[in-house]
């Protein structure tokens, strides 16, 4: 289980990029919010000692456990549905002892699993029963997630899912069929949805996308998503600087809700500006490439699949989240890596990012192939 490592192999930039995005995500926070801003630093320092302690297990002996993972991850979501605690219409939370959400663990249980099937079985991935075992195998939490209903998360881990078959050696001929098929079909969905009377999409997902799409016509609903792209834009250079009290300010009105979680980045705009924005992005780009960079040198197809998992998960979230913020994707609810509150989340990447400390630990020999 433990492992004798060289510490040079430690990457560290790594840890340094995660530490300094999550501190510079607590004093956002705290001036977001700050009742909340003691529990966020609880949740660094939580999720340091979760990923320094998961960091020095050997991940292939953690794969062991892949279909345990697995059904526990199943289990979880499911049990949402039976003792979920309902907030603003929607069953994602669970208090077992702690309050907890199970999609946010439940993106990377579906990486470990995936980094194991997926590795198991690399020489007939395009082989039809595998590709659709695999698809059945990922549509089962998937549904779950969406059920809640909770279609961002559903989006972001299906993305990482995708990804996954990707890196694990996806045909080229299939990936560019589903594409092929995709992107037209998108249009037509979107084109159809501003149609009167459309019965397509109901309920709030479809409100959402109106919003996006026509916000003069639903004000009601995109008075949120127009607030934030406000309070972005007005933070100019340098922003106003956190904790002020500008009268003139967007956070400071009310006019962003729950601006602490997936609305961070509005206030990072604001209040820090183009260049604390852009000082964020390079971060969240800087940890994606650090785990691409050590997925490319993983010892086996298992850790190539955990670090690039990890480094997809972070990517894809954070893109859509920036996207929702200013206003480039409808309006969906999701945390941006290590900058919006909630220890569940934070933890539960700091985990991620052990994971993939580990493989870095364990770097392919000169030579050495799968």
């Amino acid at each position: 289980m433990l492992k004798q490592y060289r510490l040079r192999d430690y990457r560290f930039r790594l840890v340094f990029y995660v530490v300094a995005l999550t501190i510079i995500g607590i004093m956002v926070v705290g001036s977001a919010k700050p009742s909340v801003q003691n529990k966020q630093i609880a949740g660094l320092i939580l999720g340091l000692i979760v990923m320094v302690g998961i960091s020095l297990i050997d991940y292939n002996f953690i794969l062991k456990f892949s279909w345990i993972f697995y059904f526990v991850n199943v289990a979880l979501l499911a049990a949402i549905f039976v003792i979920g605690e309902k907030t603003k219409g929607a069953r994602r939370w669970l208090k077992l002892g702690i309050r907890f959400q199970p999609s946010e663990l439940g993106k990377i249980l579906l990486v470990l699993f995936f980094a194991y099937y997926l590795s198991k079985n690399k020489d007939k991935l395009n082989n039809i029963r595998t590709l659709f075992c695999s698809l059945v195998l990922a549509a089962v939490p998937l549904l779950l997630i969406f059920k809640e209903p909770d279609l961002s998360t559903t989006i972001v881990t299906a993305l990482i899912f995708v990804s996954l078959l990707f890196i694990a050696g996806l045909s080229y001929k299939i990936v560019m069929g589903v594409l092929a098929v995709a992107v037209p079909s998108l249009v037509v969905v979107l084109t159809l949805v501003l149609q009167p009377g459309q019965k397509l999409l109901t309920g709030n997902q479809a409100l959402r996308i109106l919003g996006w799409l026509e916000p003069d016509k639903y004000p009601n609903i995109a008075y949120q998503q127009q607030n934030s792209i406000m309070a972005v834009g007005s933070g100019q250079l340098w922003g106003k600087g956190l904790n002020n009290t500008n009268i003139v300010s967007v956070k400071n009105g009310n006019f962003i809700s729950e601006p602490q979680t997936d609305f961070i980045f509005s206030i990072v705009g604001e209040e820090m500006g183009f260049i604390g924005s852009v000082i964020i992005i390079v971060l969240l780009f800087l940890i994606t490439i650090e785990c691409l960079l050590v997925a490319r040198r993983a010892k086996d197809m298992a850790g190539r699949l955990i670090a690039s998992g990890i480094a997809a998960l972070i990517g894809f979230q954070s893109f859509v989240n920036i996207c929702v913020v200013t206003g480039l994707m409808p309006n969906t609810g999701l945390p941006l890596p290590f900058v919006s509150y909630g220890l569940t989340s934070l933890v539960t990447l700091f985990a991620g990012i052990g994971l993939v400390l580990n493989v870095g630990l364990q770097p392919r020999k000169y030579g050495q192939g799968d």
